[in-house]
């Protein structure tokens, strides 16, 4: 039986509308696959191969989103503070400098630092150091600058 992928409603949302995108962009892949087909004599030529390559990361792509989708089952959000980070939990963190971080503990399939508040895995190292933990709590996480140690000061969902 294949494993459930615990999504954010958002999250769920973010890749679903990948998906859509990734299906329009292997449209045009095929469309200009087709045309290099019927305008090439040889077929060694290296822009017929590199479009051969492209839609064939599109559609690995395509499976992949499908089959994460097809197994997503939509954590609950409900806005209000909770005692103990889980899956789908925003946590505010202090560093030992004073900086403040807000994070979002989701599964890896979600996971993305680009969007705010940036997203982490529970799989990651800083992901399974937050999970169960409370307000107050006091983590250390190994960094490329040394071991750093963060508070946590608020947890919501």
């Amino acid at each position: 039986m294949a494993r459930e992928v615990k999504l954010t409603k958002s999250g769920y949302e973010r890749l679903v509308a990948e998906l859509e995108q990734e299906r329009a962009r292997l449209q045009e892949a095929t469309r200009i696959l087709q045309e290099l087909m019927e305008s090439s004599d040889d077929y060694d030529d290296s822009g017929l191969e590199d479009a051969k390559r492209e839609k064939a990361r599109i559609e690995a792509r395509i499976e992949s989103l499908t089959d994460t989708l097809s197994r997503a089952q939509i954590i609950e959000e409900e806005g209000h503070k909770v005692s103990v980070v889980t899956l789908g939990a925003v946590v505010q963190l202090k560093s030992e400098e004073g900086d403040l971080m807000e994070v979002q503990v989701v599964s890896p399939a979600e996971a993305s630092v680009l969007e705010r508040p940036m997203k982490i895995s529970d799989e990651s190292p800083l992901g399974r150091a937050l999970l169960g933990q409370g307000v107050g709590a006091k983590v250390m996480l190994d960094t490329p600058k040394g071991r750093r140690e963060f508070e946590i000061e608020s947890i919501r969902h």
